[in-house]
């Protein structure tokens, strides 16, 4: 087991480090969070001419076909930044969605689109019980005499309010959760963008007699669920890697924090309280990384990472906090302000513990993966 970075890889996180702190410093942060697009349209057309959208997809569909470890390296870097793009929903997602589920025909129309920056897309999944299980997914598909029609209420659909295009998780009768490919900018779609602690541009859709076709089915009728886990082990690793990257960012500043403020004429990084809670959070940091580079490279060997996803997720989503919470208590009162660049970290751990599973969600996945 190798989990060296190569020259090229080392090379590809270098050059994301050095165009996020370029083109989007924590100042635009804020106001990209505060617009509402939630996105920036200019840096979303850079990092396509960048080539980050088209790393994973094969090259028969527009892209390089790199391992996915490369896409978990700008995943990481991302979320040194906490950058807000549509990339997760798009082009991980619903990319990943394409790949395992679409028709050769939605493959070649829809990857090289993605792959160019040229379409955001958006997956609605979540409903209003927010359950990850298939028993979570009740909105009705009624059949109808050229495809089938969609009523009800999706939630936390991530960067709805700015897609071309919605993977939609619904139910057909008593055959199963089904996928349709469906026009974000419908008419009988509602889309309204949440008030969320990490400001992730949430959104809730309401679908009022939407008609899709047949050849709007990704997959087939029933096949979602077996389609959307497989998506969910890409997507979950992928998160993991952002979420760790705000750790490792979350453990600098604080660190130059502690060098810098005094308390009686002394830096109180030189407190040892302060030092016990800094090393802490390393070792928090340490171990989840070495596991999700085991992880990584067990993904591109093509190995089964069920227990290991599960165990890694549940792990990350508790060290995330417990880092922004210590950075937090160093910095002081100024920690929890909106102005000071800890708080962007200490929301998003809070709201990423509920992308791709909570920490009680993958406990209980690991526990019936052993006792299998």
């Amino acid at each position: 087991m190798d989990l060296d970075y190569t020259k090229e890889q080392n090379m590809l996180r270098k050059s994301v480090a050095e165009f996020l702190a370029k083109e989007c410093p924590f100042d635009d942060v804020r106001d990209t969070e505060d617009s509402e697009s939630g996105y920036s349209a200019a840096l979303w057309k850079k990092m396509a001419q960048l080539g980050w959208m088209e790393l994973y997809f094969p090259e028969a569909y527009g892209g390089l076909g790199d391992p996915f470890g490369d896409v978990c390296i700008i995943m990481e870097e991302m979320g040194k930044k906490a950058f807000p793009s549509p990339f997760f929903s798009t082009v991980i997602q619903c990319g990943m969605v394409l790949l395992e589920g679409g028709s050769e025909k939605q493959k070649k129309d829809l990857l090289p689109k993605i792959a160019s920056g040229k379409l955001i897309m958006s997956l609605a999944q979540l409903e209003e019980e927010g359950s990850y299980r298939a028993t979570g997914i009740n909105m009705p598909a009624r059949r109808s005499d050229d495809g089938y029609v969609l009523n009800g209420i999706k939630m936390f659909a991530m960067d709805a309010n700015v897609a071309d295009k919605l993977i939609v998780a619904a139910r057909v009768g008593d055959q199963g959760v089904t996928l349709f490919l469906v026009d974000a900018k419908n008419p009988g779609i509602s889309c309204t963008k949440m008030d969320a602690v990490g400001k992730d541009n949430l959104c809730r859709l309401i679908f009022k007699d939407v008609k899709v076709g047949e050849a709007d089915l990704v997959g087939g009728v029933g096949e979602g669920w077996a389609i959307l886990e497989k998506m969910a082990k890409k997507a979950t690793l992928a998160k993991c890697a952002e979420m760790l990257g705000g750790c490792a960012e979350s453990i600098e500043m604080t660190k130059v924090y502690a060098k810098q403020r005094e308390q009686y004429s002394t830096p109180i990084g030189g407190f040892q309280a302060i030092q016990h809670y800094m090393a802490d959070m390393q070792i928090a940091f340490d171990t989840s990384l070495y596991y999700l580079h085991k992880v990584v490279w067990m993904t591109d060997e093509g190995m089964d990472t069920s227990k290991e996803l599960s165990a890694l997720k549940a792990q990350v989503n508790e060290k995330f906090k417990f880092i922004t919470e210590r950075a937090v208590q160093i910095h002081g009162g100024i920690g929890t302000t909106r102005e000071f660049n800890i708080g962007l970290f200490y929301r998003r751990a809070k709201a990423f513990e509920y992308v791709m599973g909570d920490t009680d969600y993958h406990y209980a996945r690991l526990a019936e993966a052993l006792e299998l």
